[in-house]
């Protein structure tokens, strides 16, 4: 990551299919997209600037907002033995007006 005079992120193609990792398909995340939002599930490790700058260079689309927030992972029983699921970081980005990513079709 590399920042520039202006305060822009410039990433690379591999760093924003690094920090991007897959869309949250959920009840809750598709009643967002109604009002421009979109959520995507991130690198545990990603900024605000990071997340827009990826989701602006792989969809071509103008980000108005990003918000955050990491999930802890829960403890679960995996074939009888005690275990626990990974964290992780979801954002969710709001998008400009009249802007649309569909997260049905691959990049």
């Amino acid at each position: 990551m590399s920042r520039r005079p202006t305060g822009k992120v410039t990433l690379t193609r591999e760093r924003m299919h690094e920090i991007v990792l897959k869309p949250v398909i959920t009840e809750k995340a598709t009643q967002g997209s109604e009002h421009g939002q979109v959520t995507f599930r991130v690198a545990l490790t990603a900024t605000k600037p990071e997340i827009k700058a990826a989701v602006e260079g792989l969809f071509g689309v103008k980000v108005v907002a990003v918000n955050t927030l990491r999930q802890a992972g829960k403890f679960k029983l995996f074939r009888g033995r005690p275990g626990t699921r990974s964290d992780y970081k979801k954002a969710i980005v709001r998008l400009a007006e009249g802007q649309s990513i569909d997260v049905t079709t691959g990049i």
